[in-house]
């Protein structure tokens, strides 16, 4: 009979059996990186990440090049949100000659996440160098989008569109650095395409409707910004405000007015939404609604000469041309510039 001596736990103890007896393996050095690489890899499995990067890191301070470590600790920081450490110990492994495809596209991954442009596009060079098929031309069309270089974000994410063709925040980025470059007739389609391709994206309708604003398309502007908010876009004041506004350029007076007005009673003194408001009754005809709104201007700012020459225009409209001539000119002393207004409103087919 033989008897086994046990070392507690220092030492893994194996009993295959042989026809003279057992065979004990070594006992693995507690001092050693092997020993709390494989603590680390037991508290990892068991979903305890904190403390096996405790071990990993206790391990990688015995022998700083261990592959076999650093290949742990590396997504363990990832895991544990600590990025730079993750992306310091992939590059450790590259440099060790691990230049692997895995391990630049995660250099590739956290140097975008933490807004290192230049390494974006080094790590994606080295990866495409190991791996032709890798998908790189997003991040860094994205990179130069980020550095305002327009044409080779351009460049880059249409390679993106092709690369992957569901991925509809190609297309966007497409749309945003020609609306950048105020290139708003070419952005369009770049637009139609992303919301098609992610029909939840809210902000990007939005987008789409003042791009079309812009373009004084104002229809196509107001189903836009109708759409975002449908699809759950804040309600703000802003954006009521612009749809006021798209109701109004649309010629649906009284819905733009009505929307305007929930905005006035929060905001009673904005000088900005009054006068939209009294210009939109003005230019339909209805002068004294477009009045009541001016002289609402004028309570706040009693110096408003240009509140004054609009209510002058108005009674001029009603018919009342002398007492509209006097507060034209009343407002021209206040405000001379208003002479040109005065001038091009004389001038035949004004």
């Amino acid at each position: 009979m033989f008897q086994k001596t046990l070392t507690l736990g220092l030492m893994a103890i194996s009993t295959a059996s042989f026809a003279g007896g057992y065979q004990e393996t070594m006992p693995i050095n507690p001092d050693s990186a092997a020993f709390y690489l494989q603590k680390g890899i037991t508290e990892k499995e068991a979903g305890r990440l904190q403390l096996s990067l405790k071990h990993f890191e206790k391990a990688i301070s015995f022998e700083s090049g261990n592959k076999a470590v650093l290949t742990q600790l590396a997504p363990t920081y990832f895991e544990l949100r600590k990025y730079q450490q993750s992306k310091e110990t992939y590059k450790q492994l590259v440099d060790l000659g691990d230049g692997s495809a895995a391990n630049y596209q995660q250099l590739v991954n956290l140097s975008f996440n933490l807004k290192q442009p230049d390494d974006v596009i080094l790590y994606a060079g080295k990866l495409k160098s190991v791996d032709p098929a890798a998908k790189t031309s997003f991040f860094v069309g994205k990179v130069h989008y980020e550095q305002e270089n327009y044409g080779e974000a351009i460049r880059h994410l249409t390679a993106a569109t092709k690369e992957d063709p569901a991925n509809a925040e190609a297309p966007y980025m497409i749309a945003r650095s020609y609306a950048d470059m105020l290139n708003y007739k070419q952005c369009v389609p770049f637009f139609q395409k992303a919301i098609e391709l992610d029909g939840t994206k809210n902000n990007w309708m939005y987008e789409l409707g003042l791009i079309y604003y812009a373009m004084h398309a104002d229809k196509d502007a107001l189903k836009y910004i109708l759409m975002a908010g449908e699809k759950g876009y804040k309600k703000d004041n802003e954006y009521l405000e612009n749809l006021g506004i798209a109701y109004l350029n649309s010629g649906n007076l009284e819905e733009g007015v009505k929307i305007l007005g929930e905005i006035l009673k929060k905001r009673p003194s904005d000088l900005n939404v009054l006068n939209m408001v009294a210009e939109a009754y003005y230019y339909k005809g209805k002068y004294q609604q477009a009045m009541d709104y001016w002289d609402q201007v004028l309570v706040y700012d009693n110096q408003n000469a240009s509140a004054v020459y609009m209510i002058g225009m108005c009674y001029q409209k009603k018919g009342d041309k002398e007492k509209g001539q006097h507060l034209c000119d009343k407002a021209i002393e206040m405000d001379p510039s208003l002479a040109a207004l005065k001038q091009k409103k004389s001038m035949p087919g004004m």
